[in-house]
């Protein structure tokens, strides 16, 4: 049972006023506390009524107005005034669930994921880039994006090859050496636009990596 209805329960509007020193005639009237009343025009019983003012409610109505509490506090000030049990409802606590940190394993998978998402998003866009600019026999000097394809896109395969058929000792040294070369193609991938994405969507459509291993190999030599 809550404060107020123990409070309610336990005790009436006539008994809360003749304990806070107001009091009622035989008749149940008292001078209204809540105004200039000259004579009795408050009835008070279970609750109280003041038919000069119409100041009316409950006992705890009535303490709250007499003491200028809220409904709780008044509630609270009854109970103790006239030793009223109640059950106290304490707000719980909440106990922060301690943060599961990750192994090492988990955090490196994570790594090698992420490296691995940026060189294929980044050999792809060097594919389409490759046919999108490739040179025609009138023109002078080559596109910048073609020279970039035709400089970059055998060492990110070979990369790619790396981290697909190679040992996680051979994965991991690769993401160590070149982890500051993947966060610039990251940068380079951001800086090519929201185009981008549907360059590599569409260059993608084509075999993601080439077949043979041996000829990724001989690229390798760049390390």
């Amino acid at each position: 049972m809550n404060v107020f209805e123990a409070v309610k329960q336990s005790v009436t509007t006539r008994q809360a006023a003749e304990l806070y020193g107001i009091r009622v005639n035989r008749a149940g009237k008292t001078n209204c506390p809540f105004h200039n009343d000259r004579t009795p025009s408050m009835k008070v019983d279970k609750r109280f009524h003041c038919f000069g003012c119409g100041a009316d409610g409950d006992v705890i109505d009535f303490t709250a107005q007499l003491y200028g509490l809220d409904a709780k506090s008044a509630a609270e000030k009854l109970a103790a005034d006239f030793q009223i049990p109640y059950a106290h409802h304490k707000r719980k606590e909440l106990v922060k669930k301690p943060v599961k940190k990750k192994s090492e394993e988990q955090m490196y998978r994570e790594l090698e994921t992420w490296c691995f998402k940026v060189l294929s998003d980044y050999f792809h866009l060097l594919r389409y880039w490759e046919r999108a600019y490739a040179p025609k026999p009138e023109d002078e000097t080559w596109h910048p994006l073609f020279v970039e394809a035709l400089q970059k896109k055998d060492h990110i395969e070979y990369l790619l090859d790396v981290l697909l058929y190679d040992s996680i000792g051979e994965r991991a040294a690769l993401i160590e050496d070149y982890g500051k070369e993947v966060m610039k193609l990251e940068r380079r991938l951001s800086e090519s636009g929201t185009g981008a994405e549907r360059k590599i969507e569409d260059a993608g459509r084509e075999p993601a990596l080439p077949s043979h291993r041996g000829s990724q190999r001989t690229s390798g030599s760049e390390r």
